[in-house]
């Protein structure tokens, strides 16, 4: 590990719902999927999507309900980047299991960090799991509100005087996926917002290569291709969005500009901010 990157911080009211469900109970049901990263380290990315959620109807509930001296459910993508295969299948099979029974009922999951959306999408094969009705049925938090938008099942109220510009950075899994444009239609979906899509690379940091020592400065070299300068040239009243929790992190390192995921931009729009946990 570098000393020179520093390391993100703990939340000290990490993301607990005590309840099962939360919302309109006549609303359509849809299953938030809690992962580690959000859960313990940018709790409020979490309640955003349940306040976005809840204002546009829906009936929130969770994967599993955490539990007193219960573990976490985990999608095992943290064992996975590391090569620890035999612990990501342990973890991801728990949360497949866990899954199912929304799967059976065609309740989409909802997932905010990209990483862990996509190992639920694509890794789960690979690691010999029966996940297929997990794959097909979780989707990025901005996926969902285009396709319920697309069809015309999605009422945001939005509050007036939005003219802010926006400048996102798609993660490389979102990116590789074709999973990016989602994001950048679901921030035009704010009343008077200009948003572009940054044209970069990866931010330089993938998971933990831009906190290993021999590969933190290959890491940087990277994000100043495109991403960090093109975030500096930018004017400070611009908001800037990144999905992942790594590029956040760098960018926030490199550049000392914070950018939000984009669910949070979205809330901080609604005319009513729900604040529910």
């Amino acid at each position: 590990m570098t000393s020179e990157q520093p390391l993100p911080h703990w939340s000290r009211r990490p993301f607990y719902s005590g309840s099962d469900l939360v919302g309109d109970l006549k609303g359509p049901e849809v299953v938030l999927f809690v992962d580690c990263f959000n859960r313990y380290f940018e709790p409020d990315n979490l309640r955003a999507a349940v306040d976005v959620l809840v204002s546009a109807g829906r009936r929130v509930r969770f994967v599993e309900r955490a539990r007193e001296n219960v573990r976490p459910l985990c999608c095992g993508k943290t064992f996975l980047s590391v090569g620890l295969v035999e612990e990501a299948r342990h973890e991801a099979s728990r949360l497949v299991k866990a899954a199912s029974r929304w799967v059976e009922r065609d309740v989409p999951i909802i997932g905010l960090e990209p990483s862990c959306v996509f190992t639920l999408r694509e890794e789960l094969p690979e690691l010999n799991i029966d996940g297929a009705g997990v794959a097909a049925n979780t989707f990025l938090v901005e996926e969902y509100l285009m396709k319920e938008h697309q069809a015309g099942r999605l009422v945001l109220d939005f509050k007036g005087g939005n003219e802010s510009r926006i400048l996102v950075h798609g993660h490389c899994h979102q990116k590789a996926a074709g999973a990016f444009a989602p994001t950048i239609d679901a921030l035009q979906l704010i009343p008077g917002t200009k948003v572009k899509a940054i044209e970069s690379t990866c931010c330089g940091m993938a998971g933990s290569f831009g906190y290993q020592a021999d590969t933190q400065k290959v890491g940087q070299d990277i994000g100043e291709l495109d991403l960090f300068p093109a975030i500096r040239e930018s004017s400070e009243d611009t908001l800037l969005v990144a999905d992942g929790t790594s590029c956040r992190h760098q960018v926030a390192a490199m550049t000392e500009r914070n950018a939000r995921h984009a669910i949070v931009v979205i809330r901080d729009a609604l005319s009513k901010e729900e604040g529910l946990l």
